[in-house]
């Protein structure tokens, strides 16, 4: 346990010295909050027009924006660079298990997450009066189920990239794209039909398709596709990770 603290603190201050991962969680989010909630403030309030009621429908996908860009670059591109650079080498010469190891960035990435998000809603509510008409525990479930199936993903890309420069660039080639299809930067139903298919095969999908349920009330039974998608992509992260995983 000691041993965790003591990595989770390390992981924390190295995050944020790290200002393109704090500017990504922390910042990229609030800054499309404000363009597209211009964009929907200033059109008369109606059925898919604007108003509150638009802006509050970017929150979730935002959400799912922030959990895509931290799953797919910071886990991996993280845990890529410390074993290029022989730091987890020199981590497996003392008692500290892989499993400290990813329990540790996982705690950390998931708080600053976390974090991120807190900010959107705030800032969400304060400047745009959004309503939140959801539960709190569902929505919150729902956003730790998400976060760890991607950071599953994560774990996955670190494992079997060669170097941390390829680690990089996969991930930036996956998490562009999904942000794109998804749903989670522009909403899905403005897609042409081909794209809206297409995007049925892309994991972000079901977060995005999650949270704007759960955001708006939907009880879990209604997303039972969503749910199973993410459980199986966290089942699978979790053992294929710990196969994949290399000190060096």
């Amino acid at each position: 346990m000691k041993s965790l603290l003591k990595m989770t603190w390390m992981e924390a201050k190295l995050f944020l010295r790290e200002p393109v991962g704090a500017f990504f969680t922390l910042v990229f989010p609030l800054i499309m909050l404000f363009i597209f909630g211009t964009i929907y403030s200033n059109v008369p309030a109606g059925p898919g027009s604007g108003g509150p009621e638009a802006i509050g429908s970017l929150i979730p996908a935002f959400t799912a924006m922030v959990i895509g860009i931290t799953g797919l670059m910071a886990v991996t591109i993280t845990m890529a660079t410390y074993r290029e650079n022989g730091i987890l080498r020199r981590l497996r010469t003392t008692p500290v298990s892989p499993l400290v190891v990813m329990t540790a960035q996982v705690v950390v990435v998931f708080s600053m997450t976390a974090l991120g998000v807190l900010l959107l809603i705030a800032a969400a509510k304060l400047v745009y009066h959004v309503r939140f008409e959801g539960n709190a525990f569902s929505m919150l479930g729902g956003f730790i189920l998400g976060s760890l199936s991607f950071f599953g993903i994560g774990f996955i890309l670190a494992g079997v990239m060669p170097t941390a420069r390829t680690a990089q660039v996969v991930a930036m080639v996956l998490v562009y794209p999904m942000l794109i299809f998804s749903g989670a930067a522009w909403p899905r139903e403005l897609m042409p039909v081909t794209i809206q298919k297409v995007s049925a095969f892309i994991p972000l999908t079901y977060v995005v398709n999650l949270l704007r349920g759960l955001w708006t009330g939907a009880p879990w039974g209604d997303h039972l596709l969503d749910v199973g998608v993410l459980a199986g992509m966290l089942l699978l992260g979790v053992i294929v990770s710990a196969k994949t995983f290399r000190w060096e």
